[in-house]
């Protein structure tokens, strides 16, 4: 299998680094006694509750557009949301059937347009670009964007940054952004680095596609980790997780909300998505070697009580 050409390299993420370095928090690595050997990336405690905001920051830095347009399961909507209130700038976000209505909620209330449409989420992707197209809106893609991609894979920088000794990172997978940047994070490692996404069952667009040698679809999916239902590579991410990724797992609904509660337990808020790496490092397919250091990343929390409390989505400038 020949992996496809890709312009994005380390360069472009440390890039992404420094332009959103005001804009993004730069999380802890957390080692927790319920948890011996694994460190977690908290990005449950970035702004906006995820680790969305990185790849919108950057892809946001500096436009000058009469309006954003995004497509999102609800943690990119809050943050390009987010962003362009900073920025002055109206957003529309649309979401297809079945997104988080608390979601919804709090990307209304940063000021952004909502528009829902039936179907799953190419169809949603397919709504805005032609929501794009028809108005002249600046689309900034979840995950199939170079610059979204550069931004996300400042998680992976400041893991390398944390702990250089570490040995596997456990990265959750739906459009791919989170796990392209962070293979490409992954050329600055001291040391040699696997990486492992991991995906929902029934929403493995990853592992088929690389075992198909090309992005291929899956259909609409129903699982609980709401944040990771995309159904097809991108034509930026593919070819990276494909030139890079060591392995891809996959791990049930009650894996992931095993996990969640695992993490609820630790006092990490973790929302289900966030979990989906930890799950992939608790499962047999994960099994780690003796001695073996692995960070998992807790990609998000927003969960509905983090959600009603409203903090990790204030605007630049607010108080956090």
């Amino acid at each position: 299998m020949t992996a496809l050409p890709t312009r994005l390299g380390l360069a472009d993420v440390r890039a992404a680094a420094d332009r959103i370095a005001a804009r993004v928090r730069r999380t802890p690595l957390l080692a927790l006694d319920a948890l011996p050997g694994l460190l977690l990336k908290g990005e449950h405690l970035q702004h906006s509750g995820s680790f969305k905001v990185r790849g919108a920051a950057n892809a946001m830095a500096g436009v000058t557009t009469d309006e954003i347009v995004a497509g999102s399961s609800g943690n990119h909507g809050i943050a390009v949301a987010r962003n362009g209130r900073a920025l002055g700038v109206p957003v529309t976000v649309v979401m297809a059937a079945g997104a988080s209505s608390d979601k919804e909620r709090v990307i209304r209330s940063l000021g952004a347009r909502v528009l829902r449409v039936d179907g799953g989420v190419a169809e949603r992707e397919r709504q805005a670009l032609a929501h794009a197209q028809r108005t002249g809106a600046l689309l900034v893609p979840s995950s199939d964007h170079e610059l979204v991609v550069a931004g996300q894979g400042t998680v992976g920088l400041e893991i390398f940054e944390q702990a250089p000794e570490v040995d596997t990172v456990f990265v959750p997978t739906g459009g791919g952004g989170l796990l392209a940047g962070i293979c490409l994070a992954a050329r600055a490692a001291r040391r040699p680095v696997r990486v492992v996404g991991v995906e929902p069952a029934g929403v493995d667009r990853y592992a088929r596609s690389l075992a198909a040698g090309r992005p291929v679809a899956v259909p609409p999916s129903a699982t609980v980790a709401d944040g990771l239902r995309g159904q097809r590579p991108g034509a930026v991410t593919f070819p990276i997780v494909q030139e890079r990724v060591d392995a891809l797992i996959e791990v049930t609904d009650e894996a992931i909300l095993a996990a969640m509660r695992m993490l609820h337990r630790a006092g990490v808020a973790a929302e289900p998505s966030g979990s989906v790496a930890l799950a992939g490092a608790l499962c047999p397919a994960g099994r780690r070697l003796h001695g073996e250091r692995v960070a998992v990343v807790v990609s998000g929390g927003n969960t509905p009580a983090a959600l009603s409390a409203g903090l990790p989505c204030r605007p630049p400038g607010d108080p956090v």
